[in-house]
């Protein structure tokens, strides 16, 4: 996550590297003599002097002029040496003023870092505090990126479980004593941890290049367990890489809502969602890449509600929906991609109720419907018209080689009126597919793929039914 940061000796080098002075100040004469000259030839040319006068005689006010000019020449020279001098100077000065607060941030970095170490909770969270505001006031991103490195690897060490409920009544005194003390230090690093988490969602709402905005920064969650809340409303990942890969979504609300996803890479990769609520909603995907490949939706409610996809890519490939719920009711689709690609749904509820597919591609290729219910019931399907394998500009929705086996898809009062939507090779044989409510032509290769007779279990509009012309 951070080979793309510069070393902090080559950036520290950069600032003290000063040239001999002696050597400066020879360039410096140098092309002072080399402008003088240039300008008096200038006037020699100007003025069309042919020739000089040998035998004209000096007189007091010419000599006058020479020693005002020599006078001037040598200000001059001392005027450019003292600039060289007092800008040479206030390098040092600088570099040394920047070494010095990088001695202090080390100083107290050290003592914060020791304070995250220590066994009492409450000393731990003053620790986290510390390092928090070392990143707000660090000298150079380096600096503050470390800080945020050390907090987001306290989230990933493992922690002690919740001890669960207290021992019954047959216990001892010293039993239930102990269970309270383990039940309390559970507790107590907890909060510590989800103190950690919410101080990193106040930072990524910070403008960007404000003091305290981390926004661009990387965030390493890998494999952390939430199960707790987590706020991360209106802010925008504009660069950076931020991963929550295999990370666990146990309980508590964890709220994107109106988050904007406009550069870099957030990563879900292998998370997995088996409780609580992660939300999305209103969240603004316009550039980059959101990765929740291989994810399991297996008990969370996760809401894409009234999300817009205008750009960038969300990859849900080879997802798992075995359960819980995942909304993307009035979901606008209009640019980019979003790729559902060998994803399964075996379980559980998929909505696109409502939802716009006007541009962009969104592709369920290879999916397979194996026991969800899924729902597209009143999307609109209303983009240019493209086709597959060619170069597009308008809306694609692909279910290609998808697999219809079990549970229920309905496209139940659906608009097809300019988007192209592709069935090529989809396999039915088994779930219960409802196009009967839905308007406009029947998607290209839907009726090939369902076959003559039409199968009890795929619903179709009178319009399409092959016996119709």
């Amino acid at each position: 996550m951070t080979a793309n940061r510069k070393p902090w000796s080559a950036q520290n080098d950069r600032e003290l590297r000063l040239s001999k002075v002696g050597w400066v100040l020879g360039l410096v004469f140098a092309v002072a003599v080399l402008v003088a000259g240039g300008i008096f030839w200038g006037l020699v040319v100007l003025l069309d002097f042919q020739e000089i006068d040998s035998t004209t005689k000096l007189d007091a006010k010419t000599l006058f002029d020479l020693v005002k000019l020599s006078f001037g020449v040598v200000a001059g020279a001392g005027a450019l040496v003292a600039l060289v001098v007092a800008y040479r100077r206030q390098r040092v000065d600088e570099a040394g003023a920047h070494r010095e607060a990088t001695r202090l941030h080390t100083e107290r970095f050290t003592q914060a870092v020791e304070q995250l170490g220590s066994d009492s909770p409450a000393v731990r969270l003053g620790g986290v505090h510390a390092l928090a505001g070392l990143a707000d006031d660090a000298p150079d991103n380096n600096l503050r990126q470390t800080c945020i490195d050390v907090l987001c690897a306290y989230v990933r060490l493992p922690f002690p479980p919740d001890p669960g409920d207290p021992p019954d009544d047959t216990s001892t005194e010293e039993q239930r004593e102990a269970h309270q003390d383990k039940k309390d230090r559970y507790r107590a690093l907890r909060e510590v941890r989800h103190t950690i988490l919410r101080l990193i969602g106040d930072h990524y709402r910070v403008p960007h290049g404000a003091h305290r905005s981390w926004q661009g920064c990387d965030l390493d969650l890998t494999g952390i367990t939430i199960d707790g809340g987590m706020d991360f409303r209106g802010a925008v990942f504009s660069g950076g890489l931020v991963s929550f890969g295999g990370a666990v979504f146990s309980g508590g609300l964890v709220s994107f809502r109106g988050a904007v996803f406009s550069g870099g890479l957030v990563s879900f990769s292998g998370a997995e969602f088996s409780g609580g609520l992660v939300s999305f909603t209103a969240a603004e995907f316009s550039d980059g890449t959101v990765a929740f490949d291989a994810a399991a939706f297996s008990g969370s409610v996760v809401a894409f509600d009234a999300a817009v996809f205008s750009g960038g890519t969300v990859d849900f490939g080879a997802a798992v929906f075995p359960g819980g719920m995942v909304d993307f009711t009035a979901a606008v689709f209009s640019s980019g991609m979003v790729d559902f690609g060998a994803a399964v749904f075996p379980g559980g509820t998929v909505s696109f109720g409502g939802a716009v597919f006007s541009g962009g591609l969104v592709a369920f290729g290879g999916a397979t419907f194996s026991g969800s219910e899924v729902h597209f019931d009143a999307a609109r399907f209303s983009g240019s018209e493209m086709h597959l394998g060619a170069e597009f500009s308008g809306g694609l929705v692909a279910f290609t080689a998808a697999v219809f086996s079990d549970g229920t898809v309905d496209f139940g009062a659906a608009t097809f009126s300019g988007s192209e939507v592709h069935f090529y090779a989809v396999t039915f044989s088994g779930s219960t597919v409802y196009f009967n409510h839905a308007t406009g032509s029947a998607p290209t290769g839907l009726l090939a793929a369902v076959g003559n007779p039409v199968p009890g279990t795929v619903k179709l509009p009178s319009a399409w039914l092959p016996s119709n012309p």
